[in-house]
């Protein structure tokens, strides 16, 4: 909350400073600041093959008092950090993603190590964290159509199943002390849970429905007891699925409110990127005048999210020359911004977030250093 007679203003690639007196700035343990960051997106969600969280920690104990943002963490970016007393980088690309098999001074990449740990700043990275997050970069991006509505194109799905294990096994049986056993053994294999007997008329008599939960292991053993008791003719088993996050996934699937022609739509990202260029390919039969009501967009290289959606307008950073031939032909135009030029612009409207997360307890700058290595000759 804003104090009486506080204003404020935007600067380029900052956080959102209030003018007058602002409350005093502690410190944060490393901890405790990894755990807020954790709070703040769930690590749970990141892609299965992506390299996120802590990644450097120098010994502790270890306090932060400034926050350092950044898209890339390059070498220039780190010395930036460095002269600006950085006590933790969060770059939204891992900077160790390969794993490395030595820390020398030959390749950038272990400079960054060494000079990270030299100076006592650990490196933290959400990467496809943040892909995912309602409040991430992907709704950031879809700020460049204009008004619309979205949805994920790729929904993530919650970390745990609805219930203990991965499997629900249901049977019927007849009220006798043979079931007794047989679900006292039951209760003894380790991994089911959650079992539960009801009556049931089944055929016009009077017997017991059972239904467990169990673990992939244990349905092994379950399975092999209703055998032996011959029951398992009698037997469903249900996979469990875990139940999809809302608001949560991997690229945007976006509705323009009113529909826009490509050229309009194409000066509106130019200004949200504050890019002078983009690169388009006009999909097949349309033209710079063609309305654009749905748009597909992904941050960052989208032919694996994108592939194969169903849009007139394909935004992304990057694609293959292949994926670009295909949209083409099945008439979808493709807005293409480089890479990290469709991830960058995020850092201010995340500087601000984790200002009130943090509750203001440290300071959060970001890069003036950090931009895309690709630029118009």
């Amino acid at each position: 909350m804003l104090l009486p007679g506080t204003q404020l203003v935007r600067r380029p690639l900052c956080c959102i400073r209030a003018l007058g007196h602002l409350p005093s700035r502690s410190l944060m343990n490393l901890g405790e600041l990894v755990s807020a960051l954790n709070d703040f997106a769930s690590l749970s969600l990141a892609e299965s093959w992506d390299n996120v969280g802590l990644l450097v920690e120098p010994s502790p104990p270890h306090t932060v008092n400034t926050l350092f943002l950044t898209n890339d963490l390059t070498e220039e970016v780190m010395e930036e950090a460095v002269q600006k007393k950085a006590d933790l980088i969060l770059s939204y690309h891992p900077p160790i993603f390969t794993p490395l098999k030595r820390v020398t001074w030959k390749t950038w990449k272990e400079r960054l190590v060494i000079r990270a740990l030299e100076h006592r700043i650990g490196i933290y990275s959400p990467h496809t964290v943040y892909d995912a997050i309602p409040h991430g970069v992907n709704n950031w991006l879809t700020k460049g159509l204009g008004a619309c509505t979205f949805i994920p194109l790729h929904p993530s799905t919650a970390p745990t199943y609805p219930a203990e294990g991965t499997h629900r096994v249901e049977f019927c049986a007849d009220n006798t002390e043979h079931l007794d056993t047989v679900l006292s053994k039951i209760k003894g294999i380790q991994g089911t849970s959650c079992l539960t007997t009801l009556p049931a008329r089944v055929e016009g008599e009077e017997q017991t429905r059972v239904t467990l939960s169990c673990s992939q292991k244990a349905l092994l053993e379950v399975v092999a007891l209703l055998s032996q008791n011959s029951l398992y003719h009698k037997t469903e088993i249900l996979l469990l699925q875990k139940p999809l996050l809302p608001h949560t996934g991997m690229g945007r699937l976006c509705t323009l409110s009113e529909p826009v022609s490509l050229s309009d739509i194409i000066k509106r990202i130019k200004s949200h990127l504050k890019l002078p260029h983009v690169r388009l390919a006009v999909g097949m039969g349309k033209t710079l005048e063609s309305p654009v009501k749905k748009a597909a967009l992904c941050a960052g290289s989208g032919s694996s999210v994108l592939k194969g959606m169903e849009a007139d307008l394909y935004l992304t950073g990057e694609m293959s020359h292949h994926d670009v031939l295909d949209a083409v032909a099945n008439g979808i135009s493709v807005i293409l911004c480089e890479h990290s030029n469709t991830e960058r612009g995020f850092l201010s409207e995340l500087c601000d977030m984790l200002a009130v997360h943090l509750q203001n307890k440290i300071s959060i700058i970001v890069s003036e250093k950090d931009r895309d290595p690709l630029q118009v000759a």
